[in-house]
């Protein structure tokens, strides 16, 4: 990949800092990149610094970050170092690409050594809440060689599609789902029907929706307290459900992405409420492993997601925003201030669907009525 940023990353980091983060002069900005999102994360640099703001880029290296690994050092990756913790308290604007790119390792390290490696997450969640920072994590640095070999892609154009799904003005997102938004804010019941078999009668559980156009919420109480941080590119409204009310079953069409482990064909059944069977094509087994380890709650339904991006056409990794997709989430919903806390989380999505909300359709062949 050249490290020149091209003129398509040029367009979709002037969306990022304009549209979504709304950067302004004299603001103080972090960035975070990897080797393989150099091209992009030097154009938000540009970007950033074309509207007045400051920068700080910060590069991982990403064979340096695996030679740490080889060193059985992933502890230690886990502990951001002090002038990265002072950055974060004086920055007003973060931007993150997903890292590291070599998913072939990933699939190869135990768990608990990625983990380790990624222990950083939750505090640095805790200190972005306590500073006020917005910013934004892009799906772009999913797009990997590997993950590209695997499901027999072509990189380039699947980079393209994530970067154009970049230039959804988040303004237009709002007003594209404002009906269907309304629709499950004062709705009880929600039924998904497709030809593939799908036809699944889930009910609401009375909280209000949330909106993720890809813009940051710092400090709103309606979004949950993870939200000063949007993932870009944007266009989801999130619903939470009654975990005590799931008949029937979901047959998914479009790829699961979990960071770095996916799923497909996935088909969930429910009786009285509960998880009754379920089957893949791929990744059943570490569905299985995830599900027997689970807590409480994990064979109840969490939420329902559906998707506002018309960019985001059959994009891996961007199956939850693309429009008129309809993405069921099994396990905790606490995040949507839900009462099912398992530690189980994981979803499938369904494009091309039927919707009806108490009876009423808000979605017909996949597309917004």
């Amino acid at each position: 990949m050249p490290e020149t940023p091209s003129e398509l990353h040029r367009e979709a980091a002037r969306s990022i800092v304009t549209r979504y983060l709304k950067v302004r002069g004299g603001e103080n900005a972090v960035i975070e990149s990897w080797d393989h999102t150099m091209p992009i994360a030097t154009a938000v640099v540009d970007e950033i610094r074309r509207v007045g703001g400051k920068t700080l880029h910060i590069h991982e290296d990403e064979d340096a970050w695996w030679r740490a690994i080889d060193r059985k050092q992933s502890r230690l990756l886990g502990k951001s170092s002090a002038p990265e913790w002072a950055a974060l308290r004086a920055a007003d604007v973060y931007v993150h690409f997903w890292g590291p790119g070599d998913t072939d390792r990933i699939d190869a390290i135990p768990e608990k050594t990625f983990d380790e490696a990624l222990a950083w997450f939750s505090p640095w969640y805790r200190s972005a809440r306590r500073s006020g920072l917005r910013g934004g994590r892009v799906a772009m640095g999913f797009a990997t060689e590997g993950r590209a070999r695997q499901w027999g892609l072509d990189r380039a154009p699947w980079e393209e599609s994530m970067l154009r799904a970049c230039l959804t003005d988040p303004v237009e997102t709002a007003k594209r789902g404002a009906r269907l938004y309304r629709a499950l804010a004062h709705g009880k019941k929600v039924r998904i029907t497709h030809a593939n078999g799908t036809d699944l009668e889930v009910r609401l559980a009375g909280l209000a929706p949330r909106l993720h156009d890809g813009t940051p919420h710092p400090r709103d109480k309606r979004y949950g307290p993870s939200d000063m941080l949007a993932q870009i590119p944007g266009g989801r409204i999130d619903a939470a459900l009654d975990a005590r009310t799931a008949e029937g079953r979901i047959h998914a069409n479009r790829r699961t992405n979990i960071w770095w482990y996916w799923s497909d064909g996935g088909t969930l059944d429910f009786t009285g409420g509960k998880l009754a069977a379920y089957s893949f094509d791929h990744g059943g087994e570490e569905f299985a492993r995830r599900y027997r380890k689970g807590t409480v709650g994990r064979d109840r339904t969490g939420s329902i997601t559906f998707g506002l991006n018309p960019a985001a056409r059959d994009v891996p990794n961007l199956e939850t925003v693309e429009l008129g997709s309809v993405t069921l989430v099994v396990g905790r919903n606490q995040h949507l201030y839900g009462t099912n806390r398992s530690s189980f989380m994981n979803w499938v999505s369904l494009a091309g669907s039927e919707v009806a909300v108490d009876g009423v359709p808000v979605l017909r062949g996949g597309r917004l009525l």
